[in-house]
């Protein structure tokens, strides 16, 4: 095996008879080089933004949340919240309750969703992190305050400095459901001053109004009811124990879901977006290998009276193709490595000096990127099958040469 690779690093470095094999072999490595870290960095680029939008949403969602398996209320005595609350592992809880609602804000309405959150909501999810503009205010006075999403606030053309006009939220009284398009005894309304305005980079930048529990609760008419608890957990608790202990205190008919569960559509499409663009990356580097097995051929035909000498000398078939997988493997292990190193500098850049920029309006000015070592050993590996399949068919026709080359074909 020595040997074998002695004479592929001496084909590979050693000049060529013609100056074309040496342009082409170095284009190859060039190709794969390029397209090395190209898959590096789109899986990158993609772990930044799932990251990102990750840590966004934990702000909004908590590490685990308890909801009706059916439908959409549900309530809790003084006693069980209690019994929660002390299972090892939680830190706090949160009760909240949500409806769809219609906004009004000056003439400009807007579908979404009131949410009534208790006193240790922010403490539950760090809301008060996403906050853009404003405070995280619920209730001061006796006045209803709220925060609502980014996307919301344009839809309905917030001003801030207007602290004497309200939004609107009309909810339809439990008897007339169904009535959104008729403004009148059909409606409960109530008033909510807009305190501030959050970004989670998700939906619900577009949906949400967060105000007090207590005015939601009275809107909907639900008294002691409740959409979901909220938990907020240590960082070596026990997520079965956990599940396994709120079943016994609740009982059945609840559904538990922790953080991945709860934005678990989100990441599935991150995840196959990702996959996607990785495979379309792929295919643009299976084309460049082509110039691989161009090379390797024209390598092959200049080499035929050395691979007739070593045949001569005793050399078995399947050694003279390894020195040509062997060539391919190399080519491709100096592509890898250069293209590792590219990435990484590119890595560096991005980081520090937002390399390339996002459009204004998005909540970050430079695409966010993040490396996994799992990363490295896919695309090391994927890269390698493509350079050592790229070498069979060259390899093959290198076996083929005799040991007399006036009778090689």
């Amino acid at each position: 095996m020595n040997f074998t690779f002695e004479i592929a690093k001496r084909y590979l470095l050693g000049k060529k008879s013609t100056s074309a094999i040496n342009i082409i072999t170095w284009i190859s490595v060039i190709g794969i080089t390029i397209g090395t870290a190209a898959l590096i960095l789109v899986l990158s680029v993609f772990n930044g933004f799932e990251s990102l939008l990750s840590g966004l949403n934990n702000s909004f969602n908590p590490d685990m949340k308890v909801l009706p398996a059916e439908g959409k209320y549900f309530e809790v005595s003084d006693d069980q919240t209690v019994q929660i609350e002390n299972i090892p592992g939680i830190l706090g809880i949160s009760k909240t309750v949500e409806e769809v609602c219609l906004f009004e804000y000056k003439e400009t309405q807007k579908d979404g969703k009131i949410k009534g959150v208790d006193n240790n909501y922010n403490f539950v999810t760090s809301i008060d992190s996403t906050i853009k503009s404003g405070a995280f205010k619920l209730l001061e006075s006796n006045r209803n305050y709220g925060v609502l999403g980014r996307g919301l606030s344009t839809n309905l053309s917030i001003n801030q400095k207007d602290a004497i006009t309200p939004i609107l939220v009309h909810m339809p009284t439990r008897s007339n459901k169904g009535m959104l398009g008729k403004m009148g005894k059909e409606f409960t309304t109530i008033d909510v001053y807009p305190s501030g305005v959050f970004s989670v980079g998700s939906e619900a930048d577009i949906k949400y109004v967060i105000t007090n529990i207590e005015t939601v609760t009275k809107l909907l008419d639900q008294k002691n009811k409740i959409s979901t608890i909220e938990v907020k957990l240590s960082e070596d608790h026990d997520e079965d124990e956990i599940r396994s202990s709120i079943n016994k205190i609740l009982g059945k008919g609840f559904t538990i879901k922790n953080r991945y569960e709860q934005e678990e559509t989100f990441l599935k499409v991150m995840n196959i977006e990702k996959w996607i663009t990785f495979l379309i990356v792929l295919l643009t580097l299976g084309i460049i290998a082509f110039n691989m097995v161009g090379s390797l051929w024209m390598m092959v035909l200049e080499k035929k009276q050395d691979i007739s000498i070593l045949r001569s000398m005793g050399y078995e078939t399947k050694q003279i193709r390894a020195i040509f997988i062997m060539e391919g493997i190399l080519i491709t292990g100096v592509g890898i490595v250069i293209g590792t190193i590219l990435a990484l500098i590119l890595y560096w850049l991005q980081k520090d000096f937002g390399l390339i920029s996002i459009p204004d309006g998005f909540m970050i000015s430079a695409y966010p990127i993040e490396l996994k070592w799992t990363d490295f050993v896919i695309v090391a590996i994927t890269v390698f099958v493509i350079g050592w399949l790229a070498s069979l068919l060259p390899s093959y026709r290198a076996g083929q040469v005799s040991p007399f080359v006036r009778q090689e074909i």
